[in-house]
Parts: C-alpha cells; structure tokens; sequence
C-alpha cells in the first residue's frame, strides 16, 4: 500500500493519534493547542484520514473511536524517503552535508551518528 501525504493539520491529529492509540473527536480536540479548531473540523479532518486510509474506528453507537492504521515508524520512513529523494538526490551524504553546513548538527550529534556507523559495520551478517 502507498503511503499518502499529510497535510500540516492532518499531520498534527495523526500525531496526537499515534500519541494517545486511540480516542473520540473530543479525545483529539484535548491534546490540540489553543487556539482549538472547531469540533467540526476536527471530525472532517479525522474523517479525511480515514479516507486516505491512516485510521479506523470503532463505533459505539453515533459514536466513534479512531486509532492508526499506519505507525508513526511507517509514516516517518515515507517522509525522510520523500525528502530524501526531493531534496538530497536520495543522497544521505548530500542531506547529511547540509545539517551540517546549516549548524543543526553539532559534534556531539555527529560523533553519535558515526557511533552507529561503525556498530553497523561491524554487525555480523
């Protein structure tokens, strides 16, 4: 299955649905910063997720109770490939090089990734 894009506001609830696993519109509208959509955007954007398929429900009655369908784990390996491929070329060298020319990796945070490196290196296959 291809994993479809979020937009900025379908991406906040599904990061609130992965957070909480399962919940009603009133669950969702909680954890949203003020100040909070309305009740009713909330519920289309949620019902747009389900469309595109990154969630379910469970009725209980009128009510429903949505929950991933997609892991944050898949949508973040779709995004950083996306990225990846449209910004960087699909290189992890030429994005790799940018964080650190823009200063958003510092010594620490690239001593760590060479770190990984090597324990993957040296990984018996």
């Amino acid at each position: 299955m291809e994993i479809k894009d979020l937009t900025k506001a379908e991406e906040q609830i599904m990061q609130i649905l992965w957070q909480i696993e399962k919940g009603f519109v009133k669950d969702v509208m909680d954890f949203l910063p003020e100040p909070k959509p309305a009740y009713n955007t909330v519920s289309t954007i949620i019902r747009i997720l389900e469309v595109k398929g990154f969630i379910d429900h469970e009725a209980f009655g009128k009510a429903h109770k949505y929950f991933p369908l997609i892991s944050k784990e898949e949508y973040k390996r779709h995004a950083t490939e996306k990225l990846l491929g449209n910004y960087f070329e699909n290189s992890v060298e030429s994005m790799f090089s940018f964080f650190v020319k823009e200063e958003k990796l510092d010594l620490s945070d690239v001593d760590e990734i060479l770190k990984m490196i090597n324990k993957i290196k040296n990984r018996p296959r």
